[in-house]
């Protein structure tokens, strides 16, 4: 009898609790979300401290981590609020240097998150991309991801006074799309990267190119475009070639023989200092050499 007594107590006591919580929820779910879009807190340690956390778990906590961060940079682009990807990819990388998401991804998660990124995220996408070309050297689609950042995207980023900066960024760039064709990019990749490297004054490295695209490409028609351009490039580089070969010879003759006629010149080899080119030590100084040949090859001769 005294727990029929109690009854109408205990439901006056659970009625007052549920009003209780339904007045006050709405007011502190509000303040929390408030204080949450003010800022982001990152409650996991350093990532040398994380890696030793996971108990050898590496694997589960990167694929957790990786799965948190993409639902954060989902949730911050509907919210319309900033998002700060760093100690996430950090992290990721501390746990697993090779994992190719992060390599994929980390310029969209740097500098294209909801509030636009900055030079410095521009310059540590760029590092993070760099560093996957070092981890997964065989990895194509990791040197297109970089090449491509460095030449088209990155640039955009920095300040406008650092012309020379970008570039460089540029040329890099250009480098790393030719290499992601060796590997197996598509053949596009290799005339693309050929004709930003035939503009920043790269001619070996624009023949390279595009010898390796024609290797590749099956379209007679682009095989064609590719056959003019080599031409061209490997006809302006003979002339290059003949042009230095006749400066060298001339100044050697007008400096050491001038005594002798042009034709009695050439007849001649090349007349190397004996104190100066004695021994071993000096074999491959182009200033000792004995033949023309070895004296016009040489990268810088006089």
């Amino acid at each position: 009898m005294s727990l029929w007594r109690s009854a109408p107590l205990v439901g006056a006591l659970l009625a007052v609790s549920a009003l209780g919580v339904a007045r006050t929820q709405p007011r502190l779910a509000r303040i929390a979300h408030e204080v949450k879009e003010q800022d982001d807190v990152y409650a996991l340690p350093p990532p040398a401290q994380l890696k030793t956390l996971t108990f050898g778990y590496d694997a589960a906590a990167v694929d957790l981590l990786w799965a948190t961060l993409l639902v954060d940079y989902g949730t911050h682009w509907h919210e319309k609020r900033d998002l700060h990807p760093d100690p996430y990819l950090d992290a990721l990388l501390t746990l697993e240097p090779t994992y190719v998401p992060v390599y994929r991804f980390a310029d969209t998660l740097l500098c294209y998150r909801p509030m636009r990124g900055t030079e410095a995220d521009a310059r540590k996408a760029r590092d993070i991309l760099e560093r996957g070309t070092r981890e997964l050297p065989g990895d194509y689609l990791v040197w297109q991801e970089y090449g491509q950042f460095s030449a088209f995207l990155g640039p955009g980023f920095l300040a406008d006074s650092e012309g020379e900066e970008k570039e460089r960024w540029r040329h890099e760039g250009a480098l790393a799309m030719a290499r992601a064709a060796e590997l197996g990019a598509d053949d596009s990749m290799s005339l693309v990267a050929a004709g930003m490297l035939e503009r920043s004054g790269e001619r070996d490295a624009t023949i390279k190119a595009l010898r390796r695209s024609y290797a590749i490409t099956d379209d007679a028609e682009q095989q064609a475009i590719i056959l003019r351009k080599l031409a061209r490039l490997e006809a302006s580089a003979a002339n290059e070639a003949s042009e230095r070969a006749k400066h060298i010879i001339e100044s050697r003759w007008r400096r050491d023989w001038a005594f002798l006629t042009r034709e009695e010149f050439l007849l001649l080899n090349p007349a190397p200092d004996p104190a100066r080119c004695a021994g071993l030590a000096t074999a491959d100084d182009v200033g000792c050499a004995r033949d023309w040949s070895d004296v016009v090859a040489a990268p810088s001769s006089r």
